[in-house]
């Protein structure tokens, strides 16, 4: 890892938090026709409700104190269609450190070339547009078409070209930054955009400012939403929203959330809606990448849709974007003369000098005294082994990462030391502990490194918008089937619940849709195969049922085809029940899922 590196290290946005504590839970969403908006607005004010969104066919209100059937039943009146919790919503992302140095050249993200963006070239000719539901796009990122760019401003968030924290600037770049040989570059570069803010600087709204946000990307001519944020629970007026987005041509993406585990997340668990995973540029899984399953219902009623699950992923670990200008730090290190990565921990300022290797640095050491520390991580805080560097008259610190990658931290809220930290590679540790000399210093810079299912939808978003500016004739959800059709297989063989379809690949998609057109190629069923299937064909109750039983399938799961057309994807149990709605004679075949290795093709006649 002996790199001529800048790092960047950012603020954590522990914006989760942030949003269960604040947001309220008394809070609604309103369906009623906008010809009566008015009464129903008046009986709520005269109730005591706050207003805060006035929408297409809805409002959101808070009543303190009251609970959902409360509201109900005060607001009894013939006008209302319905009447539903107001879901909070939060923006979704964790912080790490960043490769390259943007400040004095133009950095592709490792993304664009694993995405194959680089290979497609963007037709800003065709009218693209994305619209980026966020937290703002700070106007003093230079790395932008500022002519390209639109946006509403919002009462209760300010105006859209003014962060409300980095993490919309951010998204933005990844996006549409700029080919102008300064900072980054994005996926669709120079695209145009549209900016609605929904996000203060805690980072958290409602399902209704994004309802009401999705109606003014319509409104402002957008083929594509991208949303960096989820939260749980779903909602009607939300998802209506965007299934009106989606039916009339336009793409909706959103993050699938960043807890790690299979809780499905909203916006991005609607059917109408992308739901975006992300991998890291070794083409691995983020483990903080949310997995929820693809099934729907219960029991018998359990169906398998692939629209509520991860679909594709992208690169989505140690991202390098956009910033408000001067908001991240940026470090540079050196070790006997040669160039390391770091991550810059606080502490702006430089220091250079021999130095001292401290161990663990639980103690205060005299041997640090106008020298550089070098450290490793462990036993105590980080705060507390650099307080013992300073205390011993240390002038600046280097803790190097006891597991393998780049220690990307900080010190901490009540951070009380002064010199400059900055955190490295475990596997520079040898080089580093054996150096005589050292030199380290923290800056500010407008580029910074950011990691999360947030960062990997705006990458999709804007790899959509590079294939489809080629494709126009094209609808959303047909760019949407192209991307899955198209992208690279990992983790597991075949379609799975943490990648999806794979990682998407935009020279291949372009390439599928020029070679088949919107409609794509139609893929028969596997063929062949060692897995035995036996079938019985009944009547219950009066519906037709065809109860499959089978074996030597590999894996945990299998594809079931029912005339040729793959039904489900369910669980390598031995058996599967199949419902049909009228008579006749049906084919039936399993595979192993996502693969080629199937039964023998059994038929079965009702």
């Amino acid at each position: 890892m002996k790199l001529s590196k800048l790092s960047c290290a950012i603020m954590a946005l522990s914006v989760g938090v942030i949003a269960q504590a604040n947001a309220a839970d008394d809070r609604y969403v309103i369906q009623v026709d906008n010809s009566k908006k008015g009464v129903v607005k008046a009986l709520a004010k005269q109730l005591g409700a706050q207003l805060h969104v006035d929408g297409d066919g809805f409002i959101a209100a808070s009543f303190t104190g009251k609970d959902l059937e409360q509201v109900k039943g005060l607001l009894n009146n013939p006008h209302i269609k319905l009447i539903e919790q107001d879901q909070p919503r939060h923006l979704m992302s964790v912080y790490s450190d960043d490769a390259g140095n943007p400040m004095t050249q133009q950095v592709t993200p490792y993304a664009v070339y694993q995405s194959q963006a680089n290979q497609v070239n963007f037709n800003a000719s065709a009218g693209m547009k994305v619209c980026v539901i966020d937290s703002g796009l700070d106007r003093s990122n230079p790395d932008f078409v500022w002519n390209n760019i639109t946006g509403n401003n919002d009462s209760g968030t300010g105006n859209w070209d003014v962060n409300g924290g980095p993490h919309g600037t951010h998204v933005a770049g990844t996006i549409a930054a700029a080919n102008n040989n300064l900072g980054v570059v994005g996926m669709a570069p120079g695209v145009d955009l549209h900016i609605i803010k929904v996000f203060n600087a805690a980072g958290w709204g409602y399902s209704s400012d994004l309802a009401h946000a999705a109606n003014l990307c319509s409104q402002a001519g957008a083929n594509i939403i991208s949303m960096s944020l989820g939260g749980g629970g779903s909602n009607s007026t939300e998802s209506n929203a965007f299934k009106s987005f989606t039916d009339a041509g336009g793409l909706v993406l959103a993050a699938a959330g960043n807890d790690g585990n299979n809780v499905r997340s909203y916006p991005a668990g609607y059917p109408s809606v992308m739901m975006i995973g992300a991998n890291d540029a070794n083409n691995n899984i983020a483990d903080f990448s949310q997995f929820p399953s693809c099934a729907s219902g219960k029991g018998k009623n359990a169906t398998n849709d692939e629209t509520i699950c991860v679909e594709v992923t992208a690169g989505g670990v140690d991202t390098l974007s956009t910033y408000p200008a001067g908001m991240a730090t940026a470090s540079n290190m050196t070790a006997n003369g040669v160039a390391y990565a770091s991550s810059a921990m606080e502490n702006p300022g430089s220091a250079s000098g021999s130095t001292y290797f401290m161990g663990t640095a639980e103690t205060v050491q005299s041997g640090a005294n106008g020298n550089i520390c070098v450290i490793d991580r462990g036993v105590i805080s980080f705060h507390d082994k650099v307080a013992n560097c300073e205390a011993s008259g240390g002038v600046g610190a280097i803790i190097i990462n006891n597991a393998p990658g780049m220690l990307a931290a900080t010190l901490g809220d009540a951070n009380t030391t002064t010199i400059p930290a900055v955190g490295a590679a475990f596997e520079d540790r040898a080089a580093l502990v054996a150096a005589s000399t050292a030199s380290i210093n923290i800056g500010t810079s407008d580029y910074g490194m950011m990691s999360g299912t947030s960062m990997a939808t705006p990458a999709v978003s804007g790899i959509a918008a590079l294939v489809w500016s080629n494709h126009s004739e094209c609808t959303g959800t047909e760019i949407r089937n192209a991307l899955k059709a198209t992208a690279q297989d990992s983790g597991a063989t075949g379609k799975d619940v943490y990648f999806g379809y794979g990682i998407v690949k935009a020279a291949a998609a372009s390439a599928y849709l020029t070679s088949n057109g919107c409609a794509g190629g139609v893929t028969p069923p596997p063929t062949g195969g060692d897995i035995t299937l036996s079938l019985n064909g009944y009547k219950s109750k009066g519906v037709r049922k065809v109860d499959l039983s089978f074996s030597g399938a590999a894996g945990s799961s299998v594809d079931i085809f029912r005339n040729s057309v793959k039904i489900t994807t369910t669980a390598n149990d031995g058996a599967y029940t199949d419902t049909l709605s009228s008579a006749g004679t049906y084919t039936y075949k399993v595979c192993s899922a996502g693969t080629i290795s199937c039964s023998a093709t059994k038929s079965v006649s009702l």
